[in-house]
């Protein structure tokens, strides 16, 4: 029974050999063949490796040459866009010989880039030519628009001019004043104690003073706030009849106005001579106050036609202290009197 035993497991050993190695060796052999293996495809694409990263910093060398190529033309292609936009605005003959030099210029970029085949670069350089052709074609239409600019300008000095000199005009026309409102009107009547002697144009001391003193002040306020020049002295009468036969009015008035002759020197034979000749003596003294210098004083009469408030008499007889008055009223000088 033994040898039966014996039997058996020499042919289960037997079993467990391949080529003289047992299972484990046989094992160990092929793991240790795909390790070489392994380390054959390992080494290869390592080498595949170290190449293409050899070949990729070769393309980026070449990279890095193309762009800074491309930095340089685009920093040519700016400096002749400014050449060329410096010729589009001038027309003088020097800037055309820059242009046609800057053309020259672009083309031989282009074809020194050629044989590089930069794409986008030969792009930009044919877009630019485009550019130039276009403003080429532009230059006439701008050379006529420059035209029409500067008789635009000089049409716009002029107007401008008139319209400084209507400013002007309008300045010297314009009142201080708000529209419509006009000066006061200064009433000096016989009521208020501003009276001459009976039938005469000679002033009581009193008037006299008064006129020298507040009226002229009141009426240099007046000719300030308002920018008037002229004041107007009207003599107004009642409507009682004057008792002298002659008058010497045409023959005196002007000689007295111009201070030869004096006020009493006056004989007015009617209502109308009376009111101018108190309105001359009321001027004089105006005149001579140096508050009023270079004021123009008119002496003026409405006889015994205007009632006060500006009413035209209907026929009102009698002795009437309101109706004899001086009327003082300031205005602007016209353009039309200067």
């Amino acid at each position: 029974m033994s040898n039966t035993i014996a039997g058996a497991e020499g042919r289960g050993y037997n079993r467990g050999l391949i080529l003289g190695f047992t299972m484990a060796e046989s094992l160990l052999l092929v793991v240790f063949c795909l390790l070489l293996v392994a380390a054959a495809i390992i080494s290869k694409e390592r080498q595949r490796a170290t190449e293409a990263e050899q070949r990729a910093t070769r393309a980026e060398e070449q990279v890095l040459a193309k762009s800074h190529d491309a930095e340089e033309l685009q920093k040519q292609i700016k400096e002749m866009q400014v050449q060329l936009a410096a010729a589009g605005r001038d027309q003088s003959d020097d800037e055309w010989r820059e242009l046609v030099l800057a053309k020259k210029a672009v083309e031989a970029l282009a074809v020194k880039f050629s044989d590089k085949n930069p794409k986008e670069i030969v792009r930009k350089v044919t877009d630019m030519l485009e550019d130039y052709r276009e403003l080429q074609a532009a230059i006439p239409s701008q050379k006529r628009l420059q035209d029409e600019h500067l008789k635009a300008l000089a049409e716009i000095s002029r107007l401008r001019q008139d319209l400084d000199s209507k400013a002007k005009e309008l300045a010297s026309l314009e009142k201080p004043s708000k529209p419509h409102e006009w000066p006061p009107i200064i009433t000096l009547s016989e009521a208020n104690n501003n009276y001459f002697r009976s039938g005469s144009a000679e002033l009581t001391v009193a008037f006299a003073t008064k006129l020298n003193s507040s009226i002229a002040d009141q009426i240099a306020s007046n000719l300030q706030a308002y920018g008037a020049d002229i004041v107007e002295i009207i003599g107004h009468t009642d409507e009682q009849p004057i008792s002298r036969a002659g008058s010497n009015m045409d023959k005196n008035a002007i000689d007295v106005l111009l201070a030869h002759k004096n006020v009493t020197s006056l004989e007015p034979a009617d209502n109308a001579g009376l009111g101018l000749a108190r309105a001359i003596s009321v001027a004089n003294v105006l005149k001579s106050n140096k508050s009023l210098d270079g004021i123009t004083v008119l002496p003026l009469s409405a006889a015994q036609l205007i009632l006060p408030g500006d009413t035209l008499t209907r026929g009102e007889a009698g002795d009437v202290e309101t109706r004899r008055r001086i009327e003082i009223r300031i205005r602007r000088r016209d353009v039309a009197d200067q």
